[in-house]
C-alpha cells in the first residue's frame, strides 16, 4: 500500500528521491541520509544522485543489487513487487525514480505505485 513519506526537513516536493528512500531504509534522517550520500558521491567523485553512485553506497552497506526480469516491461509495478515482498526492506530504481518499500509498503511523496522497476537492492540488516 501507498505511504505518504516525506521527510525533507522543509517539506519540500523535490527531486530527491534517493534522499527520501535512504531515510526510511536506513532509518535515518534526511539530512544524515544527504550527508553520507554527498560524502560517497563526492569519494567516487560523480554526482550523489546518478543510479551507480546511490547503488553502490548501498552495496558498500551490504544490500545486494537484483534486476527484474523483463518479460513484460510495462506490467510489473511498484505496487505489484511491494504485494510480492511483503517482509523486508528494499530499494527500488526505475531508471527516473527511487522509491523504498518496507513490509509490503511504498513510502513516497506521491503514489509511485504504478512505476516499474528495473532494479531492487536488499538486504538482511539496514543501517548506514
Amino acid at each position: 500500500m501507498f505511504m505518504k513519506y516525506n521527510p525533507n526537513p522543509e517539506a519540500y516536493r523535490t527531486d530527491d528521491c534517493t534522499i527520501r528512500a535512504l531515510t526510511k531504509a536506513f532509518n535515518v534522517s534526511w539530512d544524515d541520509a544527504y550527508d553520507a550520500l554527498a560524502e560517497h558521491g563526492r569519494e567516487l567523485g560523480d554526482m550523489m544522485h546518478k543510479n551507480w553512485v546511490w547503488g553502490d553506497l548501498l552495496i558498500e552497506k551490504g544490500y545486494s543489487r537484483y534486476t527484474l526480469p523483463n518479460t513484460c516491461p510495462r506490467c510489473y509495478t511498484v505496487a505489484d513487487f511491494a504485494k510480492d515482498h511483503p517482509v523486508g526492506t528494499y530499494i527500488l530504481g526505475t531508471g527516473e525514480h527511487v522509491v523504498a518499500v518496507v513490509d509490503g509498503d511504498w513510502y513516497d511523496t506521491w503514489d509511485s505505485g504504478d512505476e516499474v522497476p528495473i532494479i531492487y537492492y536488499w538486504r538482511n540488516n539496514d543501517g548506514i
